[in-house]
């Protein structure tokens, strides 16, 4: 229901909006991405099955415009849907993104697109419900480990990583940068938000476990604190063979070779008792310093990270309106029936002036607008600080590791020698040989 050249297209979008619906929304389209596997599918099949997607979920009732992509491996298609109805003027979320999430948008359009699929015998995602969806630039963040969620859930990993129980990790939270709000006798009884985000946004409101995911709602974090401090503490143990039974004392030869079997641990676990000159408090205390100077260092990465993200949103609106700000001059220079041609004419242009004006209003509330090349080398160098310290974290990190290994290894060898020695005092004893 509109023509196909992205200006033609742009504009009668527009004017649908304009002339048929309410102006309240603030979301002018929607965007649909359809991937086949690679290999499955030609363009022309992938266009057909794009069409058929289109006419099972709008109904004729939504202009729309699709283009098939072959620029990756896997073909897929783009969709862009005028997020207005072109007859009743009502929008896209009013009418399909209601409810509860079985019902929404989304998920009609998976079903769909799933039978469709199922109907040309391509693939199809088996399990979507183990897959959590999320926004487009939320993803790319989430590539460069840049995200807000992404920092929370890395901060809160640490936390439960140096926690003994579940209290001492909400005790803890505030040492990491967290705030968090815990009830358990309301059904959401866990919230997290960054110490930073409130500090940037003080309107900010608190993130439920669940949608961070189910590993960090409370139960969840509760199994995995015990399952951490037992993999620290609860390595294999090696097995001393009890010689106080009655058939080693009846048997010399059984207790000859039970001898030989301990000895053979002993003179291992003296091996490893030897393996470093610390002692194993020394080493503890090693291990903590390590881990210490790995978390004090979470804080300024985290504000390198918030610094890039700002730069990787300020450069490209600057070049974008770098890109149009002479077709606006020259339509400014314009007047009567010419400036209305020009604007006929370049309407593509000028809307994406005005669209990058209004980004670098809302980026640069004060007017002033850095220099492009100060900005991009403010980028590089900060970019090259984050990866520099995030080696340096990941050496603390593997050095606490190490030393917990090593601290873990000679504690488990001094339980081996005693083990051993209250066997052989036990097996002398009841032999009557103890003096």
């Amino acid at each position: 229901m509109c023509v196909s050249t992205p200006c033609g297209a742009s504009e009668q979008f527009k004017n649908i909006r304009e002339c048929v619906g309410t102006g309240r929304s603030r979301s002018e389209c929607q965007h649909i991405i359809q991937s086949f596997a690679p290999g499955e599918v030609t363009p022309e099949r992938a266009l057909l099955i794009g069409q058929e997607l289109c006419k099972a979920l709008f109904n004729n009732e939504y202009q729309y415009v699709l283009a098939v992509h072959c620029d990756h491996e896997h073909i897929h298609n783009h969709i862009i849907v005028n997020n207005v109805n072109y007859y009743t003027g009502h929008t896209f979320e009013t009418e399909y993104n209601q409810g509860k999430i079985p019902d929404r948008a989304w998920s009609k359009l998976r079903t769909i697109s799933d039978e469709l699929c199922r109907k040309h015998g391509l693939s199809i995602i088996e399990n979507p419900h183990l897959s959590k969806g999320k926004s487009h630039w939320e993803w790319e963040l989430d590539q460069q480990n840049l995200s807000w969620k992404e920092q929370l859930k890395r901060a809160i990993d640490e936390v439960i990583n140096v926690s003994e129980n579940f209290d001492d990790f909400l005790a803890k939270c505030a040492d990491f940068g967290i705030l968090v709000d815990y009830n358990p006798d309301h059904k959401i009884d866990l919230k997290f938000m960054l110490a930073e985000q409130k500090e940037r946004n003080p309107r900010a409101k608190f993130t439920r476990a669940k949608t961070l995911g189910y590993f960090y709602e409370s139960q969840q974090i509760k199994k995995r604190i015990e399952s951490y401090k037992y993999q620290m503490s609860h390595s294999p143990k090696a097995k001393i063979i009890r010689t106080t039974a009655e058939r080693f004392q009846e048997s010399k030869g059984l207790q000859n070779w039970a001898d030989r079997e301990n000895m053979k641990v002993v003179s291992k676990a003296l091996n490893e008792m030897n393996a470093s000159n610390s002692t194993l408090e020394e080493l503890e205390s090693a291990a903590h310093k390590a881990l210490a100077k790995f978390t004090v260092m979470s804080m300024p990465q985290m504000t390198m990270s918030h610094r890039i993200h700002e730069l990787e949103e300020q450069i490209p609106a600057i070049e974008k309106y770098h890109e149009f700000v002479e077709y606006h001059k020259k339509y400014t220079s314009l007047e009567g029936k010419a400036k209305t041609k020009y604007k006929s004419d370049f309407c593509h242009e000028l809307d994406e002036y005005n669209k990058a004006y209004k980004k670098l209003i809302e980026l640069f509330p004060d007017g002033h607008i850095p220099k492009l090349s100060k900005l991009k080398a403010e980028l590089e160098n900060t970019r090259k600080e984050y990866a520099e310290l995030s080696a340096e974290r990941s050496a603390y990190k593997k050095e606490a590791d190490r030393l917990s290994r090593l601290a873990q290894q000679k504690r488990d060898s001094q339980r081996t020698l005693a083990r051993y020695m209250q066997n052989e005092q036990a097996a002398k004893r009841k032999k009557g040989q103890l003096e």
